[in-house]
């Protein structure tokens, strides 16, 4: 009699890693400590739906609700294994991940989770925060905008200023990137005043003082740098035009021109390991004084007067064009065009070029003269119509350059003002220089989060309170993937190795910064097998590549668990 053979597989790809890392971090023991569950709530606790929906999330890019329990019910065996207790595709349903995101929703319930998992995270992977960056996004999707919701229109990072919009506040802790703080507001609402309960979150969350806080102009508002500088901390970042207005900027750099007043290089290696010039500055010392909590502070602030090379020579080839272009169309207004009379309005014709004028950003680079015609035609006699004299009246342009204005225009840019009230054996120029320069690291999360894998946007929930759990959400998930950079990174930088292998196409291709992304892309192909053949039920899973066990290694995470979901894992007859 012949047996009888059944095969089924499940994809494990990277989600062993991936719980792993979330167990490590301490994510389900907190999320149960911090979210109790409603005395009805049956099944796998919270903290465990939470991990595994995270884990579909960073595996499959997805964050949509109704993904997800039939991916489980496709990976049973898989999650049981990995969580350590019998998991059903039911556990992962609809309402079970509303819940999920309705607990995250507690503002009160998120501070103390936030906090307790900064504390753990610091103590885990032996991190000494010294660095924080605040700045904001926005979130756009197709929604409806209600009068006290959190979906509103307002200015669009996304430039999707005709779709409704949240806010998101991040502070992250540099260099990692990783979100410390994460503030979810009306996509409506101001930069200004989300500073300072950003900062107030990280005190409480990190419970140190004596940081450097970087930020843009929106975080420069003087209440918020006097917040900081009361609360023991620094800050950095650059003032607003408002702030430093132009002649006030012209003013000072005139002792740079006149040659009084040296300035000092900021150099860093180039992607060739040669060191360049990228900016050079010098800076003074003033006095601020604000009232904060109703008690008057006073501190010595640095301002630093920095001009960027690059973005000097960047916006210089920007203005010539936009004068090219600003003297074409001035010219152009002399011709009559097909389907377009020419403008013979003195008052018509000023407005034209006052709007060509702001459109280029050329204003006072150009002088443009009015000339003024009047022509006399004689018109004969013609049938009933008797001889006359008729009067035409033309205007024309005429553009110069303002040679001089371009000159001082030129000298001014690539030139910023920043400010710290960090003192110089702290913060050097050069190194407030490099350390602003490194904001990008909160761009590139950004785009995590919004885009791939964490998928922000679009968002597809309607409730307020749902978006705002699934955002804090999303937050865990930007940890998770800047943690397993970091220490990966970290430690082949204290190896001195590299990593090959991640790149398609190029296996021999090696780096010593991989991404997480790359890392997880390297588990894919990995199944877990179920044969049963003669009443005898066996188990296999893949067996992990030399690559795969070098980045189990370089985490510090051991294979077994893998191996350990084919406990029976033997060859079959």
């Amino acid at each position: 009699m012949a047996e009888e053979l059944t095969v089924t597989t499940e994809c494990v790809d990277d989600i062993p890693l991936l719980i792993a890392w979330m167990e490590r971090m301490g994510v389900i023991t907190l999320t149960n400590e911090h979210f109790p569950a409603h005395g009805n709530w049956q099944g796998l606790d919270l903290g465990c739906v939470l991990v595994g929906w995270l884990a579909h999330i960073l595996s499959e890019a997805d964050h949509r609700l109704n993904q997800v329990q039939d991916w489980a019910a496709g990976r049973i065996e898989t999650l049981s294994g990995c969580l350590g207790v019998a998991v059903r595709a039911l556990d992962f349903s609809d309402d079970r991940l509303a819940s999920v995101l309705d607990a995250l929703s507690d503002d009160a319930g998120w501070a103390a989770f936030e906090a307790s998992l900064n504390r753990r995270t610091l103590r885990v992977y032996d991190l000494r925060p010294e660095c924080i960056r605040l700045d904001s996004t926005t979130a756009s999707g197709y929604w409806q905008v209600s009068e006290d919701g959190l979906f509103q229109l307002g200015h669009s990072k996304d430039h999707r200023p005709d779709l409704p919009q949240l806010k998101v506040m991040v502070a992250a802790l540099d260099p990692l990137g990783m979100p410390v703080a994460t503030q979810v507001v009306a996509g409506n609402q101001a930069d200004d005043p989300l500073y300072i309960p950003a900062i107030e979150q990280v005190r409480a969350g990190l419970e140190r003082r004596g940081l450097l806080y970087v930020g843009d102009v929106k975080m420069m508002a003087l209440a918020t740098r006097a917040h900081l500088q009361a609360g023991q901390d620094n800050y950095l970042g650059p003032l607003s035009a408002l702030q430093v207005p132009p002649e006030e900027l012209a003013r000072a750099l005139q002792a740079v021109w006149s040659g009084e007043q040296p300035l000092q290089s900021v150099e860093r290696p180039n992607c060739e390991g040669q060191i360049e010039k990228i900016a050079e500055g010098y800076e003074v010392q003033t006095t601020q004084t604000a009232v904060v909590n109703g008690q008057e502070v006073t501190w010595s602030e640095r301002r630093l007067f920095i001009r960027s090379l690059l973005q000097a020579e960047a916006a210089e080839t920007a203005l010539r064009k936009r004068l090219e272009r600003a003297q074409e169309a001035l010219q152009a207004l002399n011709e009559r065009k097909q389907g377009k009379r020419r403008l013979v309005d003195e008052a018509a014709l000023r407005e034209a070029i006052a709007a060509i004028l702001k459109r280029h950003q050329v204003e006072g680079l150009l002088t443009v003269h009015i000339t003024e015609q009047v022509q006399t035609r004689q018109l004969r006699k013609y049938g009933n119509r008797a001889a006359t004299t008729r009067q035409e009246r033309t205007v024309s342009v005429s553009v110069q350059r303002n040679e001089a204005a371009i000159a001082q225009a030129v000298r001014l840019l690539g030139w910023r003002v920043y400010a710290t009230n960090a003192p110089q054996e702290k913060l050097s120029l050069e190194q407030a220089v490099l350390a602003y320069r490194a904001e990008y690291l909160v761009e590139r999360n950004f785009g995590r989060l919004k885009g791939k894998p964490l998928s922000l946007t679009p968002m597809y929930l309607q409730d307020d309170q749902r978006a705002t759990g699934l955002t804090r959400l999303l937050s865990i998930g930007l940890r998770v993937l800047t943690l397993i950079e970091h220490v990966a990174r970290k430690k082949l930088q204290q190896t001195g190795e590299k990593l090959s292998g991640l790149y398609a196409g190029n296996p021999k291709r090696a780096t010593e910064r991989p991404t997480t992304e790359a890392m997880l892309r390297a588990f894919e192909g990995i199944f877990l097998s179920f044969v049963q053949v003669d009443g005898r039920s066996y188990r296999h899973i893949t067996p992990l590549s030399e690559l795969q066990r070098k980045i189990l290694d370089l985490l510090d995470i051991p294979a077994n668990i893998y191996s350990s979901l084919a406990v029976n894992s033997v060859n079959p007859p």
